[in-house]
């Protein structure tokens, strides 16, 4: 496996509503040399805590993943390509490509989210209302998502930690519709029909 790159070897390839066909068309293009594939996403926390009797912990967590996915908007979704070796796209340019696509339908003058986590994402220097101005439409997202060659693919492997809120956005953004109501109807099988029969790998648990 390759030595992981230095941080300033690495472009960010900052992804808006007037730039989003032109970069799916370039990871259409190197999808099947780097097809494994990091996640991670940023939301508005979680804002929503189920109460009743449930069967067991598992039930618990997952109403409490349904609840908030559900409910709130995604704000931001990246991704890293690579190879078995560990080697990242270069896109015809001498540095490093990761993605990271901004999304526009959070308004943190009207939509609920936790105070902790907007703190997070703006000390980090997320403008959100460049978000709402420049951002891509969910639904958009979803039809090249499909189109890409990421998903339903069964030469992508997906590599996460603690996923399942990851992949709960990305099966939102994929069916435009909530969560399945049961953790069975979810499942990790589930999550990985719609990220392609390829092997989905959380480094969380060690559980593949």
């Amino acid at each position: 496996m390759s030595l992981l790159p230095k941080s300033d070897s690495i472009q960010i390839r900052e992804v808006w509503n007037d730039n989003l066909e032109e970069e799916f068309a370039l990871i259409r293009e190197i999808v099947d040399d780097y097809p494994y594939i990091a996640m991670d996403t940023e939301f508005p926390g979680i804002v929503l805590r189920p109460v009743g009797n449930f069967k067991s912990s598992y039930d618990y967590h997952y109403q409490t993943l349904k609840d908030n996915v559900d409910m709130l908007k995604l704000i931001q979704l990246g991704l890293t390509f690579s190879d078995e070796k560990g080697n990242l796209p270069t896109c015809g340019t001498d540095k490093y490509c990761i993605w990271q696509f901004n999304f526009c339908e959070f308004n943190v003058d009207e939509d609920v989210f936790a105070n902790d986590s907007i703190e997070l994402l703006r000390q980090s220097g997320i403008d959100f209302k460049k978000h709402n101005e420049k951002g891509i439409d969910a639904m958009r997202f979803g039809e090249l998502l499909i189109s890409s060659g990421i998903v339903l693919n069964d030469s992508v492997y997906w590599v996460t930690f603690h996923s399942g809120y990851d992949f709960g956005y990305l099966l939102k953004l994929l069916t435009c519709q909530n969560l399945p109501d049961t953790q069975f109807a979810w499942g990790i099988e589930q999550a990985c029909r719609v990220a392609g029969s390829g092997k989905s790998w959380d480094l969380s648990s060690s559980r593949f």
